[in-house]
């Protein structure tokens, strides 16, 4: 799906609202994110924690009216489709794919996707076990890029699926670990066309806009940067009373502070993508060793919008997108859908700044 908008909202989708046989292994039966989001704690004064879902609650990812709800809410504020977050860990290895799959297959619901591949190793450091790999993620060559993007291909075939300059658009979480991403790269393009695309359109990630320039010399078209710690990196030598905190390992700042450090001039450029952050607070996860942006409010976040579209106005046609990161990472603070202190204004917010584009 290509759109003429004058703005693209893509939104991260985390799928671990639902049980897995692995998680049910690891961490016990019935184990999802709501396991470390009801468990969560305020550390410190002020600290807004536990965060409770409201209009959703607690859901469960298996049911098709819970997933419905969310692309209305998103399409309400101005949302042009979801991120999903993707698991190939080599050797046709999949996990949290259930949610994915039915959406292909069930055609529902009728709301634009793409794909991120979250080629990460999976270790027990966010749950206290520090050394535990729980599943290693795999690079065996050319084979297995060739299955993997055959297992994909419905997706990329599907109508609703994200598209840039006519091709689908699949993001890589690190393209820095793929050892030969010339030869990822090269072998979907080849497969890509040789099933009746244009191509594909990449996209590697990164946290520090220094790394741009090597993630497109690793052949991606472009490069969506996350700056989550730029402003750390601005204030790292400084103790200023109110700003920072910091309590034990935690690193905590004032978003109001750090928001004007989520966006850059690199991302004024074409193939420079840049990211919108609501909140962040990584507590549930990782509790005192936790990256938090304190005191995320929705008139804050809408100056950060408004900041994000500046930046990106004057773009061409289809590739006037902004990432936002994320929909619903609840173990992360990183969410947009309703909980019961902001409710929906922060999607408010967001509906009303796509609607004021000029």
């Amino acid at each position: 799906m290509e759109t003429k908008k004058k703005v693209r909202l893509i939104a991260s989708y985390l799928p671990q609202f639902y049980p897995t046989e692995e998680n049910n292994l690891w961490w016990g039966p019935g184990f999802t994110e709501w396991t470390n989001v009801g468990k969560a704690k305020a550390l410190f004064s002020g600290h807004y924690q536990p965060r409770i879902p409201a209009d959703l609650g607690y859901y469960d990812l298996r049911l098709p009216e819970v997933r419905q709800q969310q692309a209305d809410m998103a399409t309400a504020a101005g949302i042009e489709g979801f991120c999903y977050w993707h698991y190939w860990f080599g050797n046709g290895r999949r996990v949290l794919d259930r949610v994915f799959k039915e959406i292909v297959e069930n055609n529902r619901p009728d709301f634009p996707f793409c794909l991120a591949w979250a080629n990460e190793t999976w270790s027990g450091v966010w749950h206290g076990a520090k050394n535990r790999i729980l599943m290693e993620q795999l690079y065996p060559g050319r084979g297995d890029y060739e299955r993997h993007f055959y297992e994909m291909l419905p997706a990329l075939l599907d109508k609703r699926y994200i598209k840039v300059d006519g091709k689908p658009l699949f993001t890589v979480y690190k393209p820095e670990q793929i050892p030969d991403s010339h030869e990822f790269i090269d072998t979907w393009q080849n497969l890509a066309i040789k099933n009746g695309l244009p191509g594909i359109y990449f996209v590697g990630q990164t946290i520090y806009a220094a790394d741009i320039n090597r993630v497109l010399e690793q052949g991606f078209d472009a490069c969506n940067i996350v700056r989550l710690y730029d402003y750390e990196r601005a204030v790292k030598n400084k103790f200023q009373r109110g700003m920072t905190l910091l309590l034990n390992n935690m690193r905590v700042y004032n978003y109001k502070d750090a928001y004007p450090y989520l966006v850059g001039k690199e991302e004024i450029t074409e193939n420079c993508i840049p990211t919108i952050v609501p909140n962040w607070d990584h507590s549930p996860r990782s509790g005192t060793k936790a990256y938090i942006l304190h005191e995320s409010t929705p008139e804050l976040f809408r100056e950060h919008v408004k900041q994000v579209f500046e930046v990106i106005k004057n773009k061409s046609g289809n590739h006037k997108i902004a990432f936002i990161k994320s929909w619903n990472e609840w173990g992360e603070g990183n969410y947009l859908e309703p909980d019961l202190v902001h409710g929906k204004k922060y999607l408010d917010v967001l509906a009303e700044e796509v609607k004021n584009i000029r």
